[in-house]
C-alpha cells in the first residue's frame, strides 16, 4: 500500500503554525452556515436526519468533531450538529446505545465490546477511525525520582527513549515489601490506554493482571494494580496520591507537567507505532435507517481530518485555539500545544520532536482496518476479557461486523471524485495491514494470524488457558 505520511513539523513549520494561530480572530464566528442554508443543503443531498447530537470526551483527539463544526464542514454537508461533552466513557457509551446521542467520539474498543456483550449488549459500528496515537503514560514525581538516576542517558544528559517498564521493577518490589500495591490508572476497561499500559508493563516483565469472567478490575495475579479514572480527573488523582501513574490521552499528560506533579515516560507511538485510537461510534440501525446522513457525517469528518494534517501542520495552532475553548477540551492553549504541534514535552526542558503523536489524516488514519479491530480483540483475549479461546475465523467475523470500511470508502471516494481529497489518501486494501512492527517489545503483529500472535507473548493467556480467582489455569 502506498503510504500517506503523517504530520511533520520542522522549526520553520512550527513558527508558521504559531503565526497562523495569531491570525485567528475568533474560533467559531461565522463557521456555520445559517439554518436556512443548512436545510437547503440537506434537502439537496437527501439527508434524512439533518439535526444531530454527537458526544465526546474532553481530549485533543476529539478534534475532528470540533473542526468539522467550527470550519463549517458539517454545514457544507447539510448537517446541523450539536457537540456535547460527556462525563465519562460509560455515560458516552450509554448515550449512543440509548439514542440520546446519534454518535460519538468513542474508544476503538467500545463498539467491539458492545457487540460482544461486554457490559451492555448493542450493535454498534465504527465506519471511521478518528486518529492514530495521542496517548502517553505519566508517573508521579515520587516514582520518577526513584527511577530517574538509573535510566540510560543520551549525550545531552537526558533519559534515552523509549523508557522500558522494567525500570519500575524495584519500585514495585519496594511497595510490595511495605504491603502496598503499586497503582496505575487508565480510562476504561476496553480503552486503548488499558491495552497500551498493559502492553508496556508486560514488555518490561511486570504482570498487569487478568480479568475474571464479568470482572471489570482485571487484577488477578497482578504486579501492578490498574483501575479506572476519567481522563480530566487523572492529574488530580495523581496529585492526591491515589495512583502512582496513569495512561491517558492529551492534554492530561501535559497538564501533569505544567502542574509539576508528574513526568510522562513513554508515548503510545513508542509502545505500538501508529496505533489506532478513537473511532466514530454509531448504532448499526442508525446507519441502516439514515444512509445519506451517515455518508454526510463521514464526509464532513474526513474533510476535518485532512484540514488537521494539511501542509505540515499549518492549521495546528488554530486547532489548538479552537480546542482550548471551554465547550471543547477547555485546557490552556500552551498545554494543548505541548503535544499537538509536532513535539512532546516529557518534562521541563525536555521537549522532543514527536511528529507522529497526533495523526488524523496521514497514514490512512481514517480508514477502519479489520486488522486494527483484531488487534483489540487479541488484547481482550490476552488479558482474559474474552475468557475462552476463539478460532481465527471468529476474530475475522467479529472485526467485519463492527468495522465498516465499506461505508468509509463510499464517503472517501465521493470526496476523491470531487477533488476534495487526493486519490492516494484512500488505501487499496482488503482491510488488513501488512505485518506490523514498531512495538516496544519487538514482537510483530499479523492481523491474519491472531492466535499465532497471542502465542508470542511471555506474559498473557495462551491457547487452552482460562482465569480463575486463584490464577491462570
Amino acid at each position: 500500500m502506498k503510504r500517506v505520511r503523517g504530520l511533520r513539523l520542522d522549526r520553520r513549520g512550527v513558527i508558521a503554525a504559531a503565526l497562523a494561530g495569531l491570525a485567528l480572530a475568533s474560533c467559531g464566528s461565522g463557521a456555520e452556515k445559517g439554518a436556512g442554508e443548512t436545510s437547503a443543503a440537506a434537502r439537496a443531498a437527501g439527508i434524512e436526519k439533518p439535526n444531530l447530537k454527537l458526544g465526546f470526551i474532553k481530549l485533543t483527539d476529539m478534534a475532528p468533531l470540533a473542526i468539522a463544526r467550527e470550519k463549517g464542514f458539517f454545514a457544507e454537508e447539510g448537517l446541523n450538529v450539536t457537540l456535547e461533552p460527556q462525563a465519562n466513557w460509560k455515560v458516552l457509551l450509554d448515550g449512543v446505545i440509548g439514542g440520546q446521542l446519534d454518535g460519538a467520539h468513542m474508544l476503538a474498543g467500545q463498539p467491539i465490546a458492545a457487540t460482544l456483550g461486554m457490559g451492555t449488549k448493542a450493535e454498534l459500528i465504527a465506519p471511521l477511525s478518528l486518529d492514530l496515537n495521542g496517548n502517553a503514560t505519566t508517573l508521579s514525581n515520587k516514582v520518577w525520582k526513584q527511577i530517574e538516576p538509573s535510566l540510560p542517558k543520551g549525550p545531552d544528559g537526558k533519559p534515552s527513549h523509549p523508557i522500558s517498564a522494567s525500570v519500575l521493577k524495584p519500585v514495585v518490589a519496594g511497595y510490595k515489601a511495605q504491603g502496598k500495591p503499586f497503582k496505575m490508572g487508565m480510562v476504561f476497561p476496553v480503552s486503548t490506554h488499558n491495552y497500551e499500559l498493559r502492553y508496556w508493563l508486560a514488555a518490561g516483565g511486570l504482570n498487569p493482571g487478568y480479568y475474571l469472567p464479568g470482572d471489570v478490575g482485571g487484577n488477578v495475579g497482578a504486579d501492578v494494580q490498574i483501575s479506572v479514572t476519567p481522563p480530566p480527573q487523572m492529574p488530580a488523582t495523581l496529585e492526591a496520591g491515589t495512583i502512582d501513574g496513569y495512561s491517558v490521552g492529551e492534554p492530561w499528560n501535559q497538564a501533569a507537567v505544567k502542574k509539576k506533579i508528574g513526568v510522562p515516560v513513554v508515548t503510545d507511538h513508542q509502545i505500538a507505532a501508529y496505533n489506532p485510537e478513537k473511532v466514530l461510534g454509531i448504532r448499526k440501525d442508525f446507519a441502516d435507517k439514515y444512509p445519506a446522513t451517515t455518508q454526510a457525517l463521514l464526509r464532513a469528518l474526513i474533510k476535518a481530518q485532512q484540514w488537521l494534517d494539511a501542509d505540515d501542520g499549518k492549521n495546528r495552532a488554530e486547532a489548538v485555539r479552537i480546542l482550548s475553548q471551554s465547550n471543547y477540551v477547555g485546557a490552556d492553549a500552551d498545554v494543548l500545544a505541548a503535544s499537538m504541534t509536532g513535539k512532546f514535552t516529557f518534562g521541563p526542558g525536555d521537549i522532543r520532536p514527536a511528529p507522529e503523536f497526533n495523526i488524523f489524516f496521514g497514514e490512512y488514519a481514517g480508514y477502519p482496518f479489520y486488522s486494527d479491530a483484531i488487534w483489540y480483540l487479541t488484547q481482550m483475549r490476552r488479558w482474559g476479557q474474552i475468557s475462552e479461546d476463539k478460532p481465527d475465523q471468529w476474530y475475522f467475523d467479529t472485526a467485519k461486523a463492527v468495522y465498516r470500511p465499506d461505508l468509509y470508502l463510499s464517503a472517501a471516494r465521493t470526496l476523491v471524485d470531487k477533488g476534495v481529497i487526493p486519490a492516494d489518501a484512500v488505501p487499496e486494501t482488503d482491510g488488513f495491514k501488512p505485518e506490523q512492527s514498531g512495538f516496544i517489545d519487538g514482537v510483530t503483529y499479523d492481523g491474519r494470524k491472531p492466535n499465532a500472535y497471542l502465542g508470542k507473548f511471555a506474559i498473557g493467556l495462551k491457547n487452552g488457558q482460562t482465569v480463575t480467582a486463584s490464577g491462570v489455569k
